[in-house]
């Protein structure tokens, strides 16, 4: 079995890359620290777990100090990635290091994925690459350590929206109370990844609220926030994660889009309760779940809003 392969490979791997999703949020963080926490008890020494910048709000999780900007090596026995269905989600700067890497592996959850590794653990319908992960320490008689299940259940909590998607299953909440379990402190990951807010986290999601349009007979909202936003509230990596969800709280609305200005164009994130914006998505060059997906175009905000919400109001008829 894959799962197999992948532990004798591991076994012989002397150094090691994890990496996930540039801008990484909870479950990408919670995925690459529970594989490099792991890696760390089963004795490996050399471990680089490659971010740019990641948000504050999971400084709490262990092994933190194994994140880095830089990579120590030019080349890795093997590079694990997580949470990511295609090597350029990485960004550009990490990308040679999955491919020059000895051994490729991954482990995702994502529906279209490109399947990059030399061996790939993807499971579509499992709701967070944590829980794919929990299961698969499991089957390789990995021990799951007190610090592996806080990384593991950030994942979770963050990636289910603190249990609330449909998409959780029995293993969910069976994992989240063997940790407890274990001693973990469940409502304490919960209330610093998905409740506690930064000052300038609550400008900005008070913005983009103001800003909200209701358009299509309520079905569909949008909203957005500037690169100049972000400079004036002073908004940090991470800090507008939460925003994308806000429009689907609302009654009777099926999709939520929300603009992000980056330093090339706009990242689209899209939110629904019924129809799969993965698809829409995919015609912008981007991608995703069924219910949260996302793309990114280089154009004019009101450009881009025009050409989403008319490709939305398709899609829902």
């Amino acid at each position: 079995m894959t799962l197999d392969e992948i532990l004798k490979e591991i076994e012989k791997a002397e150094t090691f890359v994890v990496l996930a999703h540039e801008n990484p949020d909870g479950d990408a963080m919670g995925s690459t620290l529970a594989v490099a926490t792991v890696l760390k008890n089963m004795g490996k020494t050399t471990i680089d777990v490659l971010f740019k910048e990641y948000p504050a709000n999971f400084k709490m999780l262990p092994n933190i100090d194994l994140i880095k900007s830089k990579a120590t090596l030019e080349r890795y026995d093997m590079a694990i990635v997580v949470d990511c269905p295609d090597v350029k989600r990485v960004g550009k700067s990490y990308e040679d290091y999955i491919e020059n890497a000895k051994v490729i592996v991954q482990f995702d959850h994502h529906l279209k994925n490109t399947m990059f590794g030399d061996y790939n653990v993807v499971n579509p319908v499992a709701p967070a690459c944590s829980q794919i992960l929990s299961s698969s320490f499991s089957y390789m008689n990995i021990e799951i350590t007190k610090d592996v299940a806080i990384c593991l259940l950030t994942g979770i909590i963050t990636d289910t929206g603190g249990f609330r998607f449909s998409s959780v299953t029995t293993e969910t909440f069976e994992f989240a109370a063997w940790a407890l379990s274990k001693g973990v402190n469940v409502s304490k990951i919960y209330k610093e990844a998905m409740m506690t807010k930064t000052k300038s986290q609550f400008e900005a999601e008070k913005l983009a609220i103001d800003r909200l349009e209701l358009i299509d007979d309520g079905k569909i909202t949008f909203t957005y926030i500037t690169k100049e936003d972000e400079k004036a509230l002073n908004v940090k990596p991470g800090e507008t994660d939460g925003i994308p969800n806000i429009g689907v709280t609302i009654k009777d609305v099926e999709v939520a889009i929300f603009a992000h200005e980056r330093e090339n164009g706009f990242k689209i994130s899209f939110r629904s309760n019924r129809i799969d914006v993965s698809d829409i998505c995919m015609l912008f060059g981007g991608g995703g779940h069924k219910l949260a997906a996302g793309c990114f175009i280089d154009a004019k905000l009101e450009d881009l809003k025009k050409a989403v919400i008319e490709e939305t109001i398709k899609h829902l008829k």
